[in-house]
Parts: C-alpha cells; sequence; structure tokens
C-alpha cells in the first residue's frame, strides 16, 4: 500500500492476499537463502566434529546446492523436480530424510507449491518444516496462512498468521505484516470485534511500522461501521 494513499479502502478478503507473491519473494526467499547458507555450514561443521560423522548429511547438502540457486531465481517447478543433471527438494526430502538440508528442502517446497497454487501441498510440506531459526519459522507459518487462506480456511488462516506475528517480533514490519492480515481477515469474515482488537494490538506494538502508521484507519472504519446500541 503506499504511504500516499487517504482514501479508507474497502476490506475484501482477497484484499489480504494482495500482496503475498510478492512478500514471500522479498522476504521468504531472503531468509531461506541466509538460513540454509548457515544450516549447511553447520551441518558440515557437525559432520567434521569430534563426535560423529555424517556423510548423509554431506550427501544431503550438496544435492541441495542446486535447488537453492532455482529458489533465488523464483524456478518453483525446477526447485521441486531438479532439471535433470540436479536433483530437486521432493528428491532430497525422500532420500535424505531427518538431515538438515531435507528439513531446509520442506520449506523450499512448500514455499513454491504456494507461488505454484497447489495449496493442499503448500500446506503439507510447511506444516512439516520446523526450525529454531524464529525469522524464517515466521515467515513458514505466515506462509501457511497464505496457503489456508488461499483454500478458503480463514480461520485457519488467521491462526497461522497470529502465530507468525508472535515468532519474532524483533521483525518488526513483517510481524506487522501478518498481524495486519489476521485483522482484516477476521473483518472479512464479519468478526469486528476481533478484528479491531488486533488492529490496535498492531498499533500498540509496531506504531513505527508502515502498517502501524496506517491502521487508524482501520480501526476508524470498524468503530463507524459497528451499529448504534
Amino acid at each position: 500500500m503506499s504511504d500516499n494513499e487517504v482514501e479508507i479502502p474497502v476490506l475484501e478478503a482477497d484484499d489480504v492476499l494482495l500482496k503475498a507473491q510478492g512478500f514471500i519473494q522479498k522476504f521468504g526467499k531472503k531468509f531461506a537463502i541466509g538460513l540454509g547458507a548457515g544450516l549447511l555450514l553447520g551441518g558440515g561443521v557437525f559432520a567434521y566434529g569430534a563426535f560423529v560423522t555424517k556423510p548423509k548429511e554431506e550427501k544431503a547438502a550438496e544435492a541441495i546446492y542446486k535447488a537453492q540457486q532455482y529458489f533465488e531465481l523464483d524456478s518453483s517447478k525446477l526447485v521441486l523436480d531438479g532439471d535433470g543433471a540436479s536433483k530437486g527438494v521432493l528428491y532430497i526430502i525422500k532420500n535424505y530424510s531427518g538431515t538438515k538440508s531435507a528439513n531446509l528442502a520442506t520449506y523450499y517446497a512448500g514455499v513454491s507449491y504456494l507461488k505454484l497454487g497447489n495449496f493442499a501441498k503448500a500446506i503439507e510440506y510447511l506444516k512439516d518444516f520446523k526450525t529454531d531459526a524464529k525469522q524464517i519459522q515466521m515467515v513458514a507459518y505466515g506462509s501457511l496462512g497464505d496457503a489456508y487462506a488461499e483454500s478458503g480456511k480463514k480461520d485457519d488462516a488467521v491462526d497461522y498468521y497470529i502465530k507468525a506475528a508472535n515468532t519474532f517480533e524483533k521483525d518488526e514490519s513483517i510481524s506487522a505484516e501478518y498481524l495486519f492480515r489476521a485483522a482484516l481477515l477476521e473483518k472479512t469474515l464479519g468478526k469486528d470485534d476481533k478484528a479491531l482488537e488486533l488492529f490496535k494490538e498492531l498499533k500498540e506494538k509496531f506504531p513505527r511500522t508502515e502498517k502501524g502508521s496506517q491502521v487508524d484507519k482501520y480501526i476508524y472504519q470498524i468503530s463507524v461501521e459497528k451499529p448504534e446500541l
């Protein structure tokens, strides 16, 4: 939404999803690439550490390298299936289960399916992904929210948007984005009281963000739409 936009927008269900693809490409890709580098480096150190050697980790890390490049290029089908010469993440998940790379591959798979419009598969893989890296876990939860919203399961979407917003509040901009999506969906579901509560929470927690600076108009819109008692 432009900073110059002053009109109070009509709140429609689709509005919350209009920028989902660009948002994932801008943030989810950046975080995943950084996470991938960290995980694979950590896997390499562990593999050659004093405690135990894990050749499976090394092979998985090698196998996922090309898929990460395709993920960076937004080539979702190549991420999933590979290019013939290199393997895709579906192969890595199947053949290197239990490795750090296979876990990361589930994230790549989920986001790739989301971009391709296969929301059931996106949900399947994103729900399997878990990481201690809170910033990327936040985006994974938010992507689950997008997949559920696109599937028409708006209540589930709200739950995951809120979960995403609460996962890594130090990243105020992205946390505010997901809290905004939760509030807007509650509004489209006719749950004005819950929407108002979330919009107020957004204003209180993240006032310096783009969404935080715009939220007053949404609070006002709900307030003027509430029937007189």
